[in-house]
């Protein structure tokens, strides 16, 4: 039986705002066709699943793509607007493979008027229309797309145990046919717009930190290449940022770290010549091209917030794009040469705002309530000043129960943006810290790469110092401290409490490593070639820095309540090394809790999300002391 909307709306208001931010529908970026402007796909919850979405912008119409029980958010739209190719895994394990349907709806699947919002009933899960976009190739973790304009022609990277990386190309009609090859990761970059070259990013060095760029032909033979790795006494890395869109423009934009930070420049890769951007902006600076290829837009990030420029290539002339200050997670330069961008700060939930002032996507229905806004910290640390984002309940003054949500990655950074789990712990009375620890991005290549060989123990040794500092300023009560976060940030809240016994009230994990060892051997091929990377070898390559580097020798330390959870087909932390790590809490009557899932590295459905963090609130409320 359908509720009324009068039901709905008291549903509503009983509902707490922390709640709400989950429930509320969001969108991403919408990306859209280049032959076809006027399509694109995005990604929305709006039926409480993550699902992709298709949207005429000409007509209004938007229906949705996907509908599968644990939620699809990996889409690639065709050039020509015709084609939608999404990755079909098997209840989140991430190993699967590409499927494709028309842009427009099947008979069944009719879209709806625009006026009307998401189509969440429309039928459209795994169907006739679904058909297997590459035919011959067996299903792996995805390694890649790029789709030719045509859209009959695609280049598909893959990865497997077994084979290592693998690199197709795909013709509507033809068996696939495999032109790269090798044990190290390595992946698609782009397709020039001709579709005569492709641009793979590869490790064949066998440091998964640091890629280098070879450039194909279709058949397979090399075109040229481009390798940072050697020739100094420290290791750099290239990326794929994009062929200009221009037929028989052999110019490709990529990203290096030659000045200690991530920066674009153009490479000719028929010349060789390289042109470099030299922008005068700190931090880490990314980039793509405006449509016509006679500009770039530049995504700038700086101290956990970023903002948007224009950089004419003749000219080299650097104009400032207006965006509010916060955080912009994604960006695209239209025909037009309008700029639409996502954006959001911790205070003020995300949006799709475009820079004629428009909002250019805003689903219907509950509207996300905001939050506190962040307060920076730098505090000193034993291997350089460290970056922290403090929120806390209006209003209050310390000490107050305190939240250490930590990162995961640990190549990635907690910046100025909304994110609804922090505050759920600031709406229940809790002070949040989150670190940017040696490790993350955003503060130059040297505190990324930092954290080699003695993994986990540097990154703690940084969260150390911002609890001395959160206990000693007055923030935080020491009685009432919890080391939490997901997947690296979980493997760090577990490693915390075994290193740091008396720091930490309780901890709560999700998605954690807990045993390296043992997740070494069971997670994704990728993943072995980080650690490998991280560490030095494998474990039975360097022993010491497994154990010492592991959650599982420290877990007879361990004196905090444990919260743990876990997705049952995660590729990425296995859950037999977690259920191993259980086994040795167990064995001591330790408390601890632990909550299976059947998904993936985390859920895509709203429901679960709120489930999990009802959970860990529940848990926090029974251990921690009034």
């Amino acid at each position: 039986m359908t509720e009324s909307n009068g039901s709905t709306e008291q549903q509503r208001a009983a509902m707490p705002d922390w709640e709400k931010r989950f429930r509320a529908p969001r969108v991403s970026l919408p990306d859209w066709a280049e032959d076809a402007p006027h399509r694109a796909l995005f990604v929305s919850n709006a039926t409480g699943t993550y699902e992709l979405y298709a949207w005429d912008r000409g007509t209004g119409q938007q229906r949705q793509v996907t509908n599968r029980a644990n939620g699809t958010t990996d889409g690639v739209l065709s050039p020509d607007g015709e084609w939608i190719w999404w990755f079909d895994d098997k209840d989140g394990d991430e190993f699967g493979i590409w499927r494709r349907q028309r842009f427009t709806a099947p008979k069944s699947t009719d879209a709806v008027d625009g006026d009307a919002g998401l189509d969440a009933d429309a039928d459209a899960g795994v169907t006739e229309a679904d058909a297997p976009a590459a035919p011959g190739l067996e299903p792996s973790y995805p390694g890649g797309l790029a789709i030719g304009r045509d859209g009959r022609t695609a280049v598909v990277g893959r990865s497997t145990d077994e084979d290592g990386s693998t690199i197709h190309v795909v013709r509507l009609g033809e068996e696939p046919v495999e032109i790269y090859r090798h044990r190290e990761s390595a992946g698609v970059g782009d397709l020039s717009h001709d579709g005569s070259l492709i641009a793979v990013e590869h490790t064949e060095h066998s440091d998964a930190m640091h890629s280098a760029l070879r450039v194909l032909r279709p058949d397979g033979s090399t075109v040229t290449e481009l390798d940072d790795t050697k020739g100094g006494t420290v290791e750099l890395g290239l990326e794929v940022l994009g062929f200009a869109p221009v037929d028989g423009d052999t110019r490709l934009l990529i990203g290096h770290q030659r000045r200690g930070r991530w920066e674009p420049l153009v490479w000719d890769v028929a010349t060789g010549e390289e042109t470099d951007l030299a922008l005068d902006l700190p931090g880490d600076v990314a980039a793509e091209w405006y449509p016509d290829g006679s500009a770039l837009l530049i995504a700038h990030s700086f101290e956990a917030r970023s903002d948007l420029w224009r950089y004419d290539v003749a000219s080299r002339e650097l104009v400032q794009v207006p965006t509010p200050q916060g955080t912009v997670s994604g960006a695209t330069a239209r025909p037009d040469g309008t700029v639409e961008y996502l954006w959001s700060s911790a205070a003020e939930p995300s949006v799709v705002r475009s820079t004629t002032g428009e909002i250019v996507l805003d689903p219907p229905g509950l509207k996300s309530p905001g939050s506190v806004p962040v307060e920076d910290v730098w505090v000193e640390g034993p291997g350089g000043r460290v970056h922290a984002l403090i929120q806390k309940p209006a209003g209050t003054t310390g000490p107050l129960p305190t939240v250490f949500d930590i990162h995961g990655g640990p190549t990635w950074h907690d910046s100025d943006s909304f994110a609804a789990g922090p505050a759920a712990w600031v709406d229940h009375g809790y002070a949040v810290v989150r670190i940017n620890y040696r490790g993350s991005t955003g503060y130059g290549r040297e505190w990324t790469d930092a954290l080699k060989h003695r993994v986990g123990l540097i990154e703690l040794e940084d969260i150390a110092a911002v609890r001395e500092w959160a206990v000693t300023s007055g923030l935080a009560d020491p009685a009432r401290l919890i080391l939490t976060g997901g997947s690296w940030g979980g493997y760090l809240t577990l490693l915390g409490l075994g290193t740091q016994p008396d720091a930490w009230t309780l901890g709560i994990a999700a998605v954690p490593v807990a045993d390296y060892v043992t997740a070494y051997h069971d997670e994704m091929e990728a993943l072995k070639a980080m650690d490998r990377t991280l560490l030095g070898g494998t474990p039975e390559e360097v022993p010491e820095r497994f154990e010492a580097s592991s959650p599982l020798t420290y877990v007879d330390a361990v004196k905090a309540p444990v919260y743990i959870s876990a997705g049952v087909n995660d590729p990425r932390c296995p859950i037999r090394q977690i259920d191993n790590y259980v086994a040795r809490l167990t064995a001591r009557s330790a408390i601890h809790e632990v909550y299976r899932y059947d998904a993936g590295h985390g859920s895509l459905v709203v429901d679960e999300r709120i489930k999990q963090v009802k959970l860990e609130l529940d848990f926090a409320t029974r251990h921690l002391p009034q």
